[in-house]
């Protein structure tokens, strides 16, 4: 019988990496995942083992080249989408991590951005970089390390380190150290791009002072990566002999980006909302390069024949990661499907708000000094008033979020969502609610991995234009708003009260 041809999505994420095949119908055909352990050596600081990412990522690479086989699918391109801001520094000669990746959701480089502060004010960043001056992005962790490693600043001088967020260690490591290649939607992240010009800015580069020699070239997000080096997938029939024909890398794009394509948000006005470990809004503004006046990034939302198209978007640090905490930390779940069976044992809140600044507080508030707290407890409050209190604050930050597109000018009349969260009915209802649109969950939830794998198809001719790409959406579930709006602003006052107390 004869192969028919498939790409391959791999996603590496904050907590898990995942590889999902997708045939030329765009249909998920198979999939392996691998978790990996967080570290957290200090208050506020989050990091992975390099080793972890590039490990759990051949892992899953060779299960689905094995999966493809046994279905008569031949896997021609690759896609990569990741998680964003992470930082790495490695070794140009030996290929070898000089310290561990630094999450974006670390906050050790607080204080250097209040320096930085000192320096320059936010318009004159906002209107390079498009974003703010927070630990959250990959310029300052940058300057962490190298300011903290012996030896380290004077080798990236001299040129002998690389850096790279995630999606350019793995293509470094899976075309064996000949490619040191990024993408625009992940360039954006490091506030050491310049959105006008669409490469690195000397100026960012100098304030934060980052060697030019350490960056990756940028690219189009839908192009050519280079090549998977066969000797990794020796064993694998129809791919690790020197014969078979190589597995180009031809996609790349940030998760939150890709999740955006996977949703087939190609048009202006078009949002969507993923909820995996954090939360982001993702809203396309064209090629209309908008800046906002209320705290939300301006990124690249695609990059293809050197064209790009602008989004703005809002961060939510702590989304399922809050789940996670109710579940590994406090011990009050087994499993993130009991939050829905909690939060259904309550008629209301019982006026309980958690508010999860685990790692400070993102749009609209930005503040990295900010810390978790659960107020409004009584003798009474059990665990499913904690549980439900996790999944509203998700919703109500989200709430947030499209106050700020709204005072920007821009109020989405609907939200199609995607990610582990909207698995949960509960929470796709009372999001519905505060934020008075209807919500939509697609058939396909592997929306992320989809755009990934349709960035990497389109540069084969296996998927065609973006238009003909987005009759493929097809609408799972509509959720409407059900409640007053008395009752949603009472919600949303006893929110932003809570919010008050972990911002004094």
């Amino acid at each position: 019988m004869t192969q028919q041809p498939a790409v391959l999505a791999v996603d590496q994420g904050t907590t898990s990496t995942r590889a999902v095949i997708f045939n030329a119908q765009a249909s998920a055909r198979g999939s392996a995942q691998q978790e990996f352990k967080q570290h957290y050596p200090d208050d506020g600081w989050v990091e992975h083992a390099p080793d972890d990412l590039w490990q759990t990522t051949l892992t899953v690479i060779r299960d689905c080249l094995q999966q493809a086989n046994e279905q008569q699918l031949h896997i021609q391109a690759l896609g990569i989408t990741n998680q964003r801001e992470t930082t790495l520094v490695w070794d140009k000669t030996t290929g070898k991590p000089i310290y561990n990746a630094i999450v974006w959701q670390d906050r050790r480089t607080a204080a250097q951005c209040e320096k930085l502060a000192e320096k320059v004010s936010a318009d004159w960043l906002q209107q390079r970089s498009g974003l703010l001056l927070d630990p959250y992005f990959s310029a300052t962790k940058i300057a962490w390390i190298l300011d903290h490693v012996d030896g380290a600043r004077a080798r990236a001088e001299n040129g002998e380190l690389a850096f790279g967020t995630v999606d350019s260690w793995l293509i470094w490591n899976l075309t064996g150290g000949k490619a040191h290649l990024t993408d625009a939607t992940n360039a954006c992240r490091t506030n050491l791009y310049n959105l006008t010009s669409g490469d690195w800015d000397d100026e960012l580069l100098a304030l934060f002072r980052v060697p030019r020699a350490m960056l990756p070239d940028i690219r189009d997000s839908s192009g050519d990566f280079g090549q998977l080096d066969k000797t990794l997938l020796e064993g694998i029939e129809g791919y690790g002999a020197a014969s078979d024909p190589a597995i180009a890398i031809t996609g790349v794009a940030g998760d939150q980006q890709a999740a955006s394509l996977g949703q087939c948000c190609f048009e202006r006005g078009q949002v969507k909302s993923t909820y995996g470990t954090g939360c982001f809004v993702l809203l396309n503004t064209g090629d209309e390069l908008k800046f906002s006046s209320n705290r939300l990034l301006s990124t690249v939302a695609l990059q293809l024949d050197g064209q790009r198209t602008f989004a703005l978007e809002g961060s939510i640090f702590i989304a399922g990661a809050g789940v996670q905490w109710l579940r590994d930390e406090l011990g009050i779940i087994e499993q993130a499907s009991d939050t829905e069976t909690l939060a259904r044992s309550l008629t209301s809140n019982q006026g309980v708000y958690l508010v999860p600044a685990f790692t400070g507080l993102g749009v609209p508030w930005w503040r990295a000094d900010a810390r978790g707290a659960i107020v409004g407890l009584t003798r009474g409050s059990g665990k499913a008033a904690i549980a439900r209190a996790a999944l509203e604050a998700v919703c109500y930050q989200t709430a947030d979020l499209f106050d700020a597109m709204e005072k920007d000018g821009v109020r989405p009349n609907d939200l199609k969502v995607d990610g582990g969260m909207t698995a949960n009915e509960w929470m796709l209802q009372f999001l519905a609610d505060v934020l008075d649109v209807p919500v939509q969950r697609p058939e396909l939830l592997e929306t992320t991995s989809l755009g990934a794998a349709y960035l990497a198809g389109r540069a084969i001719g296996l998927y065609g234009s973006t238009s003909e790409f987005a009759t493929l959406w097809r609408c799972s579930t509509e959720t409407r708003p059900n409640i007053e709006d008395t009752h949603r602003r009472a919600l949303l006052a006893g929110w932003h009260k809570a919010v008050e107390q972990v911002m004094c």
